[in-house]
């Protein structure tokens, strides 16, 4: 198939040789691509060709709802890909930093975009991976805007993928009716679904289809973790950068594990909250409402442990090294917890209240924990760096020691960098705030975001990040002519510390790893407890040291 920076060339050179004109105002033209998957016409977007919400499946609606997703057969013709396309289906979200207000939704969502430089050739290719929960967000928004990495010579692809009780309703009729004796895990199918898309048109748009990087933020590098772990996913993919990513216990199709109950149980007992005697009603009911109405009941979607998609837990794949063994970049941010405050636990009354209470709950462990968060801190800040650390520190470094074991490169960063805006509203270095300097869109925030500057400062940071993700998507290894030297984490414990500048560091928060580590281990040997986001007075009783976890 023929590439538009390609033709766009031949074009322009049979107008000169035709006309002998001035042909300039050719390169101007709508962007037409030809792929395997059908022709599509874009826009031109200063150096970078953009192509919107091309479909990558089939629409999941009316029987298609709960099945994998299908490919979508060639279509014929010119398809327009000019406009931005509709999330999909989700519940409205609450104020504060991360609510779009109202955008265009529907259950016919399967959609992508891509952003390429203007003369893409065999360009690395980054699939963005966005995040919400895995209830909320589209890969269609302006802070995911992919024209700063089209700069940098990378194709940037921004999907989109089925959430909530859509994405992820495991239940046993549908079980029944899946030839694997399966269910759940549809919205991670489509991103695989969208990666094999990837693989098979990317060339026609000057990707290399043989360099593909997956990053995400959030459920995104939850989705992210998924794809490393999955065995469908394999070969679609070549690096991987989580931000923000945690390892929680997740629900089996069939089997209680820990405080977690079945993703079959789940889906039954959800099925009569709505009131949905079998799956005929639930594949009539109105998409709105059906989500509306299963956030309402607080179920929670998670990629469900099925023997397929998912063999086993994520901890448990990664220890046994079944991981797709790729180069990775990991890390969280300093403030995490600032914005999502409800995972935190509640302040105590005093540091000898403190005290007892880690006492009582981590015993021989207790202090190590207090040595990390101690009761002369601030009682409030050690509840939101003791969680911060739990969910996403701790995976974080995990996720780059285990690559490492495989013999992979794997870096590690720590973003604290801040600004006015988010200081005044108390949430430095909150969760997500990286993402805009990722992306080079500080100006293209949600509206309640905390208000980036637009300074040289800000600018120098941003353009600084972009350089370190692009470098990695192109060789595997993060770098900038303007910054320093980023090196795998290693047995020094090296990390990059984004701050008010990006700084190269070693000896990594210690003893935080392996304070959580042991937490997590003895909570899964002994059976009964889940590993999750609760620390302090919130924690259980942790059970005692086993041979299975030194």
């Amino acid at each position: 198939m023929t590439s538009f920076p390609r033709l766009m060339a031949a074009a322009l050179a049979a107008c000169v040789l035709v006309t002998g004109a001035d042909c300039a105002s050719a390169a101007d033209q709508a962007p037409v691509v030809n792929a395997p998957a059908g022709s599509v016409e874009g826009l031109r977007e200063g150096d970078a060709t953009v192509f919107r919400a091309i479909p990558y499946a089939l629409p999941p609606v009316g029987e298609r709802r709960w099945k994998p997703p299908a490919a979508m057969p060639r279509w014929q013709g010119v398809r327009a890909a000019q406009t931005m396309g509709v999330a999909c289906m989700q519940p409205p979200m609450a104020a504060g930093p991360y609510d779009r207000g109202k955008v265009p939704m529907a259950e016919d969502c399967l959609t992508l975009d891509v952003t390429a430089p203007a003369d893409a050739r065999n360009a690395p290719v980054m699939v963005w991976i966005h995040g919400g929960t895995l209830i909320w967000g589209s890969g269609h928004s302006k802070m995911y805007d992919g024209r700063e990495f089209a700069k940098r010579g990378v194709v940037l692809v921004s999907i989109n993928y089925r959430l909530g009780v859509l994405g992820y309703l495991a239940h046993p009729a549908l079980s029944k009716e899946s030839p694997d004796d399966t269910s759940g895990n549809y919205g991670l199918l489509d991103q695989i679904q969208a990666l094999q898309w990837v693989r098979d048109n990317i060339a026609s748009f000057g990707g290399d289809p043989r360099n593909v990087t997956i990053f995400g933020e959030s459920a995104g590098a939850l989705s992210v973790e998924y794809l490393l772990a999955s065995p469908k996913a394999r070969g679609t993919f070549d690096k991987a950068i989580v931000e923000s990513g945690y390892l929680f216990t997740m629900p089996e199709l069939r089997a209680k594990r820990g405080e977690e109950a079945s993703a079959e149980d789940i889906g039954a007992w959800l099925a009569g909250k709505l009131q949905a005697p079998d799956l005929a009603t639930l594949r009539a009911m109105d998409a709105r409402k059906l989500v509306e109405a299963s956030a309402a009941t607080g179920y929670a979607p998670y990629g469900t442990i099925d023997g397929k998609v998912l063999k086993r837990q994520l901890v448990d794949t990664f220890d046994h090294g079944e991981q797709a063994s790729v180069p990775l970049i990991a890390g969280f941010n300093s403030g995490e917890i600032r914005t999502l405050r409800f995972l935190a636990p509640p302040v105590p009354a005093s540091p000898a209240v403190y005290v007892e209470g880690v006492k009582a709950r981590y015993g021989d462990l207790a202090d190590d924990y207090l040595r990390l968060y101690p009761a002369t801190a601030n009682l409030e800040q050690n509840g939101l760096d003791s969680t911060r650390d739990a969910v996403f520190g701790w995976t974080s470094e995990r996720l780059v020691r285990k690559q490492a074991t495989l013999g992979q490169p794997a870096f590690l960063y720590y973003f604290s960098h801040s600004y006015p805006s988010a200081d005044a509203a108390g949430v430095t270095g909150f969760h997500a705030s990286e993402v805009p300097f990722v992306f080079g869109t500080i100006a293209n925030t949600p509206p309640a975001w905390p208000a980036i500057p637009e300074t040289d400062a800000e600018r120098r940071i941003s353009s600084q990040m972009l350089d370190y993700w692009t470098s990695f998507a192109r060789s595997g290894k993060p770098s900038s002519e303007h910054g320093p030297a980023w090196d795998a984490f290693g047995s020094a414990g090296a990390y990059m510390h984004f701050a008010e500048s990006s700084q190269a560091a070693t000896g990594f928060m210690p003893g935080m790893y392996a304070l959580h580590e042991q937490v997590m281990c003895r909570r899964r040997a002994e059976g009964s407890q889940s590993w999750n986001w609760r620390t302090g007075s919130t924690a259980p009783v942790l059970p005692a040291r086993t041979s299975d976890c030194r």
